[in-house]
């Protein structure tokens, strides 16, 4: 009598090694039916550049399965539906995932696991992308934590977290048609034009890459990481591992193990992990962070609608070259340091007063490493309105971040070639340069450079008057 097969369903967490679901599915002796949903009920969609990393994501699990035994089936629609289908189709009774944790996605997970239990089906879930489950670390008065430090600390005198799972050495594959759709069917990767092809040689996609990148940031980096995460001129102060984390490539247990033989020096780089954490906390606790001010008094803002300072953030034209170099990097590359992410997106909200909902809707769009609890939480952290935030009258000076945090002007030269040739003195403020220095630069304000958009000390005090009106206005 044939086995019934068991089905892993695949999702944030495009790995074998330290996958408990498929673990769990290759521990049964049953035949695996992997399978990636394109689910069309979401209520929100994955941004461009997240498309087109999932596609050579879900190329690479494909290769992956194939070599145990296995192989990965893709389907596009309901999940509940889908689901059902299948399991009538191959005669499924087990189904497995590791949980997610966003608003709509939980909901969804709990309907899916009664509907198969309701029809006499063995449905379970894992935690596989996180060190903590968002409900785990309580307050005193078992609340949850608002506020980071003391997470972090609560989290670091409890936690224990066990070695990784191994890769599955075989999977018994189940063989039949299953009417699997294409991975070029799900138009993933985009065509006209082609601006995929700029990211590509920025990453290496997959486990792989990701394991290569930690072992290079454990050899080059990890040491100087307290001092160097906020030069953006420094390759070597950032792991890049974020996009593989986002699509669950590489798991925040596997980087906790391979930091053991260092957690003297691996203490802030870990507590970056546990931003992380603390901010699936905070998606978990507010399923509408990244559309609701965590702070309801944040309701009452009066915000700018000015579409033409927008486009300039977009694309790099401010005229502040600190802050336009990340822009053209986030272009460029589908990804920015953290650093100039802050000043960035303090610049969108408090220079140019635009809801901070725009600017994370363009992060969203646009960062390979598009996270729905990160990058939610950080916009709201910059806005003021979040939890642990910010306060609203810390406003990053464009300029002097820029000085202080590119000291040589490296990364700006590189992102905003047209300045290349201005003197460091003012490479961040070529508005102060003489006309004869900015005439040998080859620099033309206002034609082959923008002119400041706005002026900082004027757009400074617009925010903060703005602030003050909107606290009396209650």
């Amino acid at each position: 009598m044939s086995l019934s097969p068991i089905i892993v369903w695949f999702r944030r967490d495009l790995r074998l090694a330290d996958n408990p679901a498929l673990t769990r599915a290759a521990e049964s002796g049953k035949p695996v039916i992997a399978l990636y949903i394109d689910e069309t009920d979401k209520a929100r969609a994955l941004g461009a550049a997240s498309k087109w990393w999932l596609h050579y994501s879900l190329e690479n699990l494909t290769q992956s399965l194939d070599a145990i035994g296995g192989g990965l089936v893709i389907k596009r629609g309901f999940a509940a539906q889908v689901l059902d289908e299948l399991t009538a189709q191959t005669g499924a009774d087990h189904v497995v995932w590791n949980r997610r944790y966003c608003g709509g996605g939980i909901a969804r997970d709990k309907s899916i696991m009664a509907r198969l239990k309701a029809r006499g089906l063995k449905a379970e879930s894992f935690k596989a992308n996180l060190l903590t489950e968002p409900w785990e670390v309580q307050t005193k008065t078992g609340g949850y934590y608002k506020v980071f430090t003391p997470y972090w600390r609560a989290v670091r005198a409890g936690i224990n977290v066990p070695p990784p799972l191994d890769v599955p050495q075989k999977i018994m594959g189940f063989k039949a048609d299953l009417g699997n759709l294409n991975l070029e069917g799900l138009n993933l990767l985009p065509k006209s034009p082609d601006w995929g092809a700029k990211l590509r040689p920025h990453w290496d996609i997959g486990p792989a890459g990701a394991h290569k990148a930690l072992a290079a940031f454990l050899e080059a980096g990890l040491e100087t990481y307290a001092d160097d995460r906020n030069r953006p001129d420094k390759p070597s102060g950032t792991s890049h591992l974020s996009p593989h984390l986002a699509f669950g490539e590489i798991s925040p247990r596997q980087i906790w193990q391979a930091c053991q033989d260092k957690m003297e020096a691996a203490g802030k780089f870990l507590s970056e992990i546990g931003w992380r954490e603390f901010s699936y906390v905070l998606l978990y606790h507010n399923p509408d962070l990244a559309r609701q001010n965590f702070k309801s008094d944040f309701n009452r803002f009066a915000w700018e609608d000015d579409e033409a300072a927008l486009t300039a953030w977009q694309s790099g034209q401010t005229g502040y070259p600190f802050v336009d170099a990340g822009m053209r990097q986030l272009w460029a590359t589908g990804w920015q340091h953290n650093r100039v992410r802050m000043v960035t997106a303090s610049f969108l909200i408090k220079h140019l007063l635009i809801d901070w909902r725009r600017g994370e809707q363009w992060f969203h769009d646009c960062l390979v490493d598009a996270d729905p609890a990160s990058n939610a939480a950080s916009w709201q952290w910059v806005a003021g309105s979040g939890a642990d935030a910010a306060p609203y009258f810390r406003i990053f000076n464009p300029f002097t971040q820029g000085e202080k945090f590119d000291p040589k002007g490296e990364y700006v030269r590189k992102w905003v070639p047209e300045l290349a040739a201005l003197p460091k003195k003012y490479l961040n403020r070529p508005w102060e340069a003489p006309k004869h220095v900015l005439a040998q630069a080859g620099v033309r304000l206002g034609e082959n450079y923008p002119k400041p958009i706005v002026d900082h000390k004027t757009a400074r005090e617009r925010a903060l008057q703005a602030y003050k009106h909107s606290r009396s206005a209650g």
